[in-house]
């Protein structure tokens, strides 16, 4: 049964599809939290706009739901989707479906608990964002019924939606989070807090008045390129940017000084003590995930950094007393994916034991694992030069199906063409090629080819890390799912929940006699993942799992 919410001049519309209108008057958080915590109970998929901007608000007063369909991420990946392309939905005209769920340029914030009964008022959303859902469904659902293969695109709405409900209720729950730890940690780092906000830690203005004065710029702004690049020339030292990996190359006395000063300077920007008073709260940190965020669909942050937390911060994350953090990481996730998508059976056989790239060497494809971890990162994102170019014609000849996928998705994108996932989301088509067209210049024809070649690198990778993003959509929905089953109070934080999710790797917050129990539920899931994906096919997608106090016990 699918009920589909709207918001009309202060009531909830509820419709349940097939059946009948049902206008529910609703002044206030509790009246609609009571509503589907009624209607919970008839196992309902609830369909709304936005579920950053329904389900915080349930959450808030009690209630969780089960299962949902988002509207506005699955209408943005209908629309672009070569499986429904011939849709209604695909060729109609721009329309308010189209626009992003906030005005862009804007800080992405979201839904306060009275923000759905206050719009016109608290909300900076378009004014499409109370369109009518329910004729936007039933398009979508056409647009499914309509296509090849609708189970497969089906499966990916499904997933989407529920890596939705999962966002939700991650920053719903927060992830543990010690302060005191992390002042510790800073205060390793850095040296104390400063007492005025904006000056330099003790450590980072130590290893500043070392690199001024091995440069003899005692002026020098090392947060400024242009400074630095001037001060390095001044000293003899050419370099065409400021990026550590360049730096690493120059052998002076104040090189590393300032590779250190940048080092403190990221964790103090990016994780410092202004981060944290701005982002953690009652020791949990709460970030905004952007699920489907990239193009890939892989998830984005709009707010706290939650995917790019550093190594030397994790031990900040700290169980509750009682309580144990499961963190599983999917190893060598990507080319598992690969060989799963081409059906190649030697790949497969190679990550059969454990390690894929040992496996490779095994098969005789190359000499090392080092060798192997190149040439299939090169396989992956288009490196056809170097290492990686002096490998690939071996991996292509023990692996052909694998390595023919990744190539043809990149003359695809070098025609301008679109590819698409395993489960069907699609790239955007490039731009056509018109390098050999009569009267283009040799200047003109040469930066078109380059961006063929640079499209084609995108168009490879694309279809490896989305269908990486489909699996670990389907993995954290059975993780939800299985997380709840072992949950017997029903209240989200009372049971194991997941508290963060990293691309291929996530932590569940579980009570500690539960550990065990969980991670063996963590490891279920991702069989399942790889089932929903792959069918029958012996894929293995074999994880890392770490029973921990602190996160940074886990690596």
């Amino acid at each position: 049964m699918h009920i589909v919410l709207d918001r009309t001049h202060g009531d909830v519309r509820a419709t349940t599809v097939s059946d009948s209108d049902e206008i529910v008057r609703v002044d206030t958080v509790a009246d609609l939290a009571a509503f589907v915590a009624d209607r919970e109970r008839e196992h309902p998929r609830w369909v709304w706009d936005d579920t950053s901007r329904w389900y915080p608000q349930l959450l808030a007063a009690g209630v969780r739901v089960d299962r949902c369909f988002d509207l506005r991420l699955c209408h943005a990946i209908l629309r672009a989707s070569s499986l429904t392309a011939d849709s209604d939905l695909a060729l109609a005209g721009t329309g308010p479906w189209d626009a992003p769920p906030q005005q862009s340029g804007q800080v992405v914030s979201r839904p306060s608990h009275s923000t759905l009964f206050d719009l016109d008022q608290t909300s900076t959303r378009n004014e499409g964002a109370d369109a009518d859902g329910v004729a936007e469904f039933q398009l979508q659902r056409a647009a499914v019924a309509g296509c090849p293969e609708p189970a497969r695109i089906g499966r990916l709405l499904a997933a989407e939606s529920a890596g939705s409900l999962v966002a939700a209720e991650m920053r719903f729950a927060g992830l543990p989070w010690s302060s005191a730890q992390h002042d510790a940690i800073l205060t390793a780092f850095l040296g104390p807090r400063p007492a005025v906000d904006g000056a330099r830690p003790q450590k980072l203005q130590a290893a500043l008045d070392l690199v001024r004065s091995r440069l003899e710029a005692p002026e020098l702004n090392p947060d400024s390129p242009a400074d630095l690049m001037r001060a390095l020339g001044l000293a003899g030292l050419q370099v065409s940017s400021t990026r550590s990996w360049e730096l690493r190359k120059l052998k002076h006395p104040a090189i590393e000084p300032l590779l250190e000063y940048k080092k403190l300077a990221r964790l103090l920007a990016s994780n410092g003590w202004v981060w944290r008073d701005t982002w953690v709260v009652n020791d949990r940190f709460r970030p905004d995930y952007v699920p489907g965020g990239a193009a890939t669909g892989r998830w984005a942050t709009s707010g706290g950094g939650a995917l790019q937390l550093p190594r030397q911060i994790r031990a900040a994350v700290v169980a509750d007393d009682g309580w144990k953090l499961v963190v599983a990481d999917a190893s060598q996730l990507e080319p598992r994916i690969l060989a799963a998508m081409a059906g190649d059976r030697g790949m497969i056989e190679a990550g059969s034991a454990g390690d894929l790239y040992a496996g490779i060497v095994a098969s005789g494809a190359v000499e090392t694992r080092d060798q192997a971890k190149v040439a299939m990162l090169g396989a992956m994102y288009g490196a056809t030069t170097g290492e990686s170019g002096r490998l690939m014609p071996k991996l292509a000849r023990a692996y052909p199906r694998a390595i023919s996928m990744v190539e043809s998705a990149a003359r695809a994108g070098e025609r301008g063409e679109v590819v698409t996932t395993r489960l069907g989301r699609s790239s955007a088509p490039g731009s056509s090629n018109g390098s050999w067209s009569e009267g283009v210049s040799s200047a003109d024809a040469t930066r078109a080819r380059e961006r063929s070649r640079a499209w084609g690198r995108f168009t490879r990778n694309f279809i490896v890390q989305g269908t990486a993003a489909e699996w670990a959509l389907c993995w954290m929905a059975s993780i939800r799912r299985r997380m709840d089953d072992l949950n017997d109070h029903g209240v989200l934080t009372d049971g194991p929940h997941l508290v963060f999710f990293l691309h291929d790797e996530v932590v569940v917050h579980a009570p500690a006699h539960l550990a065990d129990r969980v991670a063996a539920e963590i490891n279920e899931a991702a069989a399942e993942a790889g089932r929903l994906l792959f069918g029958a096919l012996p894929a293995e997608f074999p994880l890392t799992i770490a029973i921990v106090d602190d996160y940074g016990q886990a690596k």
